[in-house]
């Protein structure tokens, strides 16, 4: 995987924000990829965008419908676009920050510079009129800085608008010195749920997956517990490892034996632990995902931090290509 933090400063006196702004990134930066590139590999990208586009361009009056009709994934490349929660209306020189993920094959660093980066510079200043309209994003903003991570730290690529040729993105620098556990004198208990999540697909395939006990409760008044979390990450993993969305017929064979082993005391370790507060509703229907809000647990063991921060990271559940299934520990 290669993280991108990217910060775009608006360049107009208003800019209007969508609900959801990942939605509007896939289908402009997206369309604008699939335009640049030769026609041999055009159709690929509109045979994913067109179910996008689609629904963006002519909302439906069923609410349920709407939110069942967002695709899956958006783009032929495996990305997450998460953008960090702000304000529905910006003036001028505020700034945006979003996030973009590249994983698998596809974490690249020359795809990024070539492809993604070029595309999202033209959407900087288009004027092409499907993007450029009054009081809106597209054609009105400046890419200001853009970092990528190394472990908790972020290194700059493009500072102050200028960009660094010569740096070069590992697709494991994510890793190095990533340090997960926390200070001893802080305990986690909350999770912030930054984007909505939806575990539908993960309870469904459970049959495939061995330390799936049947005993274990997933989810209390449509909130998710610790165990199906940490299900969900095994899922997650498992979708990234094989660069499919579906899931084979015996999830966690990536697992060697001690990691096997882990995992199943750690949800022993958490299969009683109860969720103490929820504050957890339906998502918007313009959103992608279903549920979203905060929930507070009765404590959060040590063991299974981790897990949980790699969750974060990697995004766990449906539609991860527009930052859905991410949250902060608190």
């Amino acid at each position: 995987m290669i993280r991108y933090l990217i910060v775009w400063r608006v360049n107009s006196s208003l800019a209007y924000i969508p609900d959801y702004l990942s939605l509007e990134l896939s289908q402009v930066i997206g369309s604008i990829i699939a335009q640049r590139l030769p026609s041999s590999e055009k159709t690929a990208w509109k045979k994913m965008l067109d179910p996008l586009i689609k629904i963006m361009d002519n909302p439906v009056k069923s609410k349920k419908r709407r939110r069942e009709s967002i695709p899956e994934v958006a783009w032929p490349i495996n990305s997450t676009l998460l953008v960090y929660p702000g304000k529905r209306t910006y003036g001028k020189d505020e700034l945006i920050f979003w996030e973009l993920k590249l994983f698998g094959e596809h974490a690249d660093h020359g795809l990024f510079l070539e492809v993604i980066l070029p595309a999202m510079e033209e959407a900087s200043y288009s004027s092409d009129p499907r993007w450029n309209k009054k009081n809106r994003l597209w054609g009105h903003f400046d890419i200001l800085h853009l970092f990528v991570a190394r472990g908790n730290n972020w290194e700059p690529l493009v500072r102050d608008g200028k960009l660094d040729l010569r740096y070069r993105a590992a697709p494991f620098q994510w890793t190095e010195n990533l340090k997960f556990k926390p200070t001893s004198s802080y305990h986690f208990s909350r999770l912030n749920w930054m984007s909505p999540f939806d575990f539908v697909d993960v309870i469904s395939n459970l049959g495939k997956f061995e330390f799936s006990n049947k005993r274990l409760t997933l989810l209390v008044n449509n909130t998710p517990t610790l165990p199906l979390i940490l299900l969900s990450l095994v899922f997650r993993i498992e979708a990234l490892v094989n660069s499919r969305s579906k899931y084979s017929d015996h999830v966690g064979e990536f697992l060697s034996s001690e990691d096997r082993k882990t995992f199943h005391q750690a949800l022993e370790q958490i299969a009683r632990i109860s969720i103490t507060k929820d504050n957890i509703s339906l998502a918007p229907s313009s959103w992608p995902g279903r549920y979203f809000g905060v929930q507070q647990f009765k404590g959060i063991p040590r063991a299974i931090i981790p897990y949980l921060e790699l969750a974060s990271i990697l995004h766990i559940g449906k539609q991860t290509h527009f930052g859905c299934g991410t949250f902060v520990l608190a």
